[in-house]
Protein backbone atom coordinates (compact mmCIF):
# COMPACT_ATOMS: atom_id res chain seq x y z
CA UNK A 1 0.00 0.00 0.00
CA UNK A 2 1.24 3.14 -0.85
CA UNK A 3 2.22 5.46 2.80
CA UNK A 4 0.53 8.60 1.19
CA UNK A 5 -2.68 6.95 0.20
CA UNK A 6 -5.27 6.52 2.95
CA UNK A 7 -6.12 3.32 3.79
CA UNK A 8 -10.13 4.22 3.19
CA UNK A 9 -8.61 5.62 -0.24
CA UNK A 10 -6.86 2.37 -1.02
CA UNK A 11 -9.39 0.23 -0.05
CA UNK A 12 -11.96 1.76 -2.27
CA UNK A 13 -9.27 1.45 -4.41
CA UNK A 14 -8.93 -2.18 -4.26
CA UNK A 15 -12.94 -2.95 -4.50
CA UNK A 16 -12.70 -1.03 -7.22
CA UNK A 17 -10.42 -2.33 -9.13
CA UNK A 18 -12.09 -5.98 -7.80
CA UNK A 19 -15.18 -5.21 -8.84
CA UNK A 20 -13.74 -4.84 -12.81
CA UNK A 21 -14.85 -8.27 -14.87
CA UNK A 22 -12.20 -9.64 -16.45
CA UNK A 23 -14.65 -12.23 -18.43
CA UNK A 24 -12.00 -13.92 -20.75
CA UNK A 25 -9.62 -14.38 -17.95
CA UNK A 26 -12.48 -16.28 -16.39
CA UNK A 27 -13.46 -18.80 -18.90
CA UNK A 28 -12.48 -22.12 -20.17
CA UNK A 29 -13.05 -23.08 -23.79
CA UNK A 30 -14.53 -26.70 -23.14
CA UNK A 31 -14.70 -30.25 -25.67
CA UNK A 32 -15.81 -33.50 -25.28
CA UNK A 33 -12.82 -35.91 -23.54
CA UNK A 34 -13.17 -37.96 -26.61
CA UNK A 35 -12.06 -35.30 -28.72
CA UNK A 36 -8.47 -35.09 -29.70
CA UNK A 37 -8.13 -31.66 -30.38
CA UNK A 38 -5.82 -30.19 -27.24
CA UNK A 39 -4.96 -26.70 -28.46
CA UNK A 40 -5.75 -24.39 -30.96
CA UNK A 41 -4.96 -20.24 -32.18
CA UNK A 42 -7.48 -17.67 -31.19
CA UNK A 43 -7.93 -17.16 -35.37
CA UNK A 44 -9.03 -20.99 -35.24
CA UNK A 45 -11.54 -20.61 -32.17
CA UNK A 46 -13.06 -17.82 -33.97
CA UNK A 47 -13.56 -19.35 -37.33
CA UNK A 48 -15.33 -22.22 -34.73
CA UNK A 49 -17.47 -19.63 -32.53
CA UNK A 50 -18.78 -18.36 -36.59
CA UNK A 51 -19.44 -21.49 -37.65
CA UNK A 52 -17.42 -20.64 -40.22
CA UNK A 53 -15.25 -24.45 -39.38
CA UNK A 54 -17.83 -27.13 -39.33
CA UNK A 55 -15.67 -30.27 -38.95
CA UNK A 56 -12.97 -31.09 -36.50
CA UNK A 57 -9.50 -32.42 -37.75
CA UNK A 58 -11.22 -36.06 -37.46
CA UNK A 59 -14.07 -35.18 -39.53
CA UNK A 60 -16.51 -34.93 -36.66
CA UNK A 61 -19.41 -31.95 -36.85
CA UNK A 62 -18.38 -29.51 -34.86
CA UNK A 63 -21.41 -28.41 -32.56
CA UNK A 64 -21.74 -25.14 -30.67
CA UNK A 65 -22.88 -24.76 -27.58
CA UNK A 66 -23.64 -21.29 -26.04
CA UNK A 67 -25.64 -19.58 -23.17
CA UNK A 68 -29.25 -18.19 -23.84
CA UNK A 69 -27.77 -15.24 -21.49
CA UNK A 70 -24.26 -15.06 -19.84
CA UNK A 71 -22.32 -11.49 -20.28
CA UNK A 72 -19.22 -12.78 -20.04
CA UNK A 73 -19.48 -15.45 -22.86
CA UNK A 74 -21.06 -12.84 -24.82
CA UNK A 75 -18.16 -10.04 -24.29
CA UNK A 76 -15.81 -13.36 -24.94
CA UNK A 77 -17.34 -14.21 -27.68
CA UNK A 78 -17.71 -10.71 -29.43
CA UNK A 79 -14.34 -9.67 -28.62
CA UNK A 80 -12.82 -12.99 -30.32
CA UNK A 81 -14.89 -12.40 -33.47
CA UNK A 82 -14.25 -8.54 -33.58
CA UNK A 83 -18.26 -7.71 -33.39
CA UNK A 84 -20.06 -5.19 -31.68
CA UNK A 85 -22.94 -6.21 -28.96
CA UNK A 86 -25.25 -5.86 -31.95
CA UNK A 87 -23.38 -7.56 -35.18
CA UNK A 88 -23.44 -10.69 -32.42
CA UNK A 89 -26.90 -10.53 -31.40
CA UNK A 90 -27.68 -10.50 -35.20
CA UNK A 91 -25.21 -13.36 -35.60
CA UNK A 92 -26.68 -15.58 -32.60
CA UNK A 93 -30.40 -14.98 -34.39
CA UNK A 94 -29.35 -16.16 -37.55
CA UNK A 95 -27.70 -19.09 -36.26
CA UNK A 96 -30.24 -20.06 -33.99
CA UNK A 97 -31.39 -23.19 -35.37
CA UNK A 98 -27.44 -24.49 -35.02
CA UNK A 99 -26.85 -23.41 -32.11
CA UNK A 100 -27.48 -26.22 -28.86
CA UNK A 101 -28.80 -22.55 -26.00
CA UNK A 102 -28.74 -23.84 -23.02
CA UNK A 103 -29.50 -22.05 -19.70
CA UNK A 104 -26.06 -22.89 -17.14
CA UNK A 105 -22.25 -23.96 -17.14
CA UNK A 106 -23.78 -27.38 -15.77
CA UNK A 107 -25.57 -27.43 -19.09
CA UNK A 108 -23.17 -26.63 -21.16
CA UNK A 109 -20.21 -29.27 -19.71
CA UNK A 110 -23.40 -32.20 -19.72
CA UNK A 111 -23.86 -31.30 -23.08
CA UNK A 112 -20.42 -31.67 -24.37
CA UNK A 113 -19.51 -34.30 -22.17
CA UNK A 114 -22.17 -36.09 -23.98
CA UNK A 115 -21.35 -34.61 -27.64
CA UNK A 116 -18.12 -35.75 -29.02
CA UNK A 117 -18.21 -32.91 -31.05
CA UNK A 118 -19.39 -30.59 -28.96
CA UNK A 119 -17.46 -27.12 -27.85
CA UNK A 120 -18.48 -24.46 -25.15
CA UNK A 121 -17.52 -21.77 -22.98
CA UNK A 122 -17.84 -21.90 -19.05
CA UNK A 123 -16.76 -19.82 -16.38
CA UNK A 124 -13.41 -21.58 -14.91
CA UNK A 125 -14.61 -21.96 -11.51
CA UNK A 126 -17.24 -24.36 -13.12
CA UNK A 127 -14.72 -26.69 -14.94
CA UNK A 128 -15.13 -30.79 -14.01
CA UNK A 129 -12.82 -33.33 -15.02
CA UNK A 130 -15.25 -34.84 -17.45
CA UNK A 131 -14.43 -32.38 -20.41
CA UNK A 132 -11.20 -31.01 -21.46
CA UNK A 133 -9.57 -27.65 -21.70
CA UNK A 134 -8.58 -26.16 -24.95
CA UNK A 135 -5.21 -23.88 -25.02
CA UNK A 136 -5.83 -20.91 -26.68
CA UNK A 137 -2.78 -19.59 -28.86
CA UNK A 138 -0.43 -21.58 -26.30
CA UNK A 139 -2.49 -20.77 -23.13
CA UNK A 140 -4.61 -22.23 -20.36
CA UNK A 141 -7.47 -20.06 -18.71
CA UNK A 142 -6.51 -17.50 -15.95
CA UNK A 143 -3.04 -16.92 -18.56
CA UNK A 144 -2.63 -13.84 -19.56
CA UNK A 145 -3.72 -14.11 -23.36
CA UNK A 146 -5.65 -16.78 -23.26
CA UNK A 147 -8.51 -15.10 -24.67
CA UNK A 148 -9.08 -11.82 -25.81
CA UNK A 149 -10.28 -9.07 -23.91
Amino acid sequence: MNPRMPRSAALLLFAAISAVPCFAHHMAVVVSKENGVTAMSSVQLGKIFRAETKKWPDGKSIRLVLHRASTGEALTLQRLNKMSAQQWQKWMAEHKGSLKLVDSDDEVLSYVESTPGAVGLVEVHSVNDHVNIIRVDGKFPMEEGYLPH
